[in-house]
């Protein structure tokens, strides 16, 4: 059903080269722990949790937990529909020739675009950016660390997480905006 093949741009493929070369299982035994922070099948859950929390702390605090609800819900929806649409092979199916030193392999082979984790990570911290305005670089930098860990285990081509935290933090801004505009 894939309609659309995309391929890897120059300077994906040349970040790619530049991670298999120096791979070391030493170095991405603790990544693929780490990455986990940024998967929906632990996110979702603790979000959950986070929502349920809130039902006894207030309006407003109902309030933003509906929304970063309905936001990590969506971006573990979209990832998976564009994946049925996008046909680009991930890099460690292509970068990798022999001993793969410690990188595991991803997911469907075919499924590199858009990263999932980045969908999740630029949305979660739009959200959280909104709730805690100083603490905006912290935020930044952890959930962009996190999903970077995606490049960095070959998971993804560096443009598929750009595009993937673009896409969350344009997600989580359209579903602000429609929560936040005025009932007719």
């Amino acid at each position: 059903m894939k309609h659309l093949r995309l391929s890897a741009l120059d300077l994906d493929r040349r970040v790619a080269r530049l991670i298999a070369r120096n791979r070391s299982r030493r170095f991405e035994r603790p990544l693929q722990w780490l990455t986990l922070g940024a998967d929906e099948r632990l996110l979702l859950p603790a979000v959950s949790l986070y929502w349920l929390l809130s039902r006894g702390g207030g309006k407003l605090r109902a309030s933003r937990a509906n929304h970063i609800l309905l936001t990590m819900v969506t971006t573990a929806i979209l990832p998976h529909l564009m994946k049925q649409v996008v046909d680009q092979e991930r890099p460690d199916r292509c970068e990798i020739h022999g001993n793969r030193h410690g990188i595991p392999r991803s997911g469907k082979a075919f499924d590199a675009f858009p990263s999932g984790h980045a969908v999740h990570m630029g949305a979660l911290a739009s959200a959280l950016c909104r709730l805690a305005p100083r603490h905006r670089v912290l935020i930044w930098g952890l959930t962009a660390s996190l999903a970077m860990t995606r490049v960095v285990l070959l998971a993804h081509w560096l443009s598929d997480v750009v595009v993937g935290e673009t896409l969350g933090v344009a997600i989580e801004n359209l579903l602000h905006a429609i929560d936040r505009a005025p009932e007719a």
